[in-house]
């Protein structure tokens, strides 16, 4: 049996220094650019939108702070409830937004070309199944288990 734990943590750990490395390149991380893609399809609370893009508070504010003070967005109090705060992308939000889009896009397409192109869709569709269905959410365990372990036989 293969190390799925292994292949995962792995593929998703290159992937993810590729996208930091080339969103980075337009001066963009891959939370801000997360952030401003969620928060240009309505009026969403901060909480919302940590929600949206599996960010903890702290680190959501810490995101929305950088994109507020680069003007890409900007917070507003919300008309329903004056504790919250709606994140509204800027125009230069939503530019830096649609460059970023074209980055993820490219990074994609790129990490795609390295399977046979008649397997592609399939490759897709299955990792769709499993995180939709058997991968969708984390057991709970009574240790906590960081992001990107695997079992060691990879």
């Amino acid at each position: 049996m293969p190390d799925l734990s292994f292949l995962f943590a792995h593929a998703g750990h290159v992937l993810a220094t590729e996208m930091h490395a080339r969103l980075a390149e337009i001066d963009l991380t891959p939370r801000g650019q997360c952030v401003l893609t969620h928060a240009q399809q309505g009026e969403f609370t901060q909480i919302q939108l940590a929600e949206q893009s599996a960010l903890d508070k702290t680190t959501m504010v810490l995101t929305v702070d950088e994109l507020e003070k680069r003007g890409l967005a900007e917070r507003h109090p919300s008309p329903t409830d004056r504790r919250a705060r709606i994140i509204a992308v800027t125009d230069t939000g939503l530019a830096k937004a649609a460059e970023g889009a074209r980055v993820v896009d490219e990074v994609h397409r790129d990490v795609l070309a390295a399977i046979p192109e008649a397997e592609r869709e399939a490759f897709v569709r299955n990792l769709e199944l499993l995180v939709g269905g058997r991968l969708s959410t984390p057991v709970e365990s009574g240790r906590p288990v960081r992001r990107g372990g695997h079992t060691g036989k990879g």
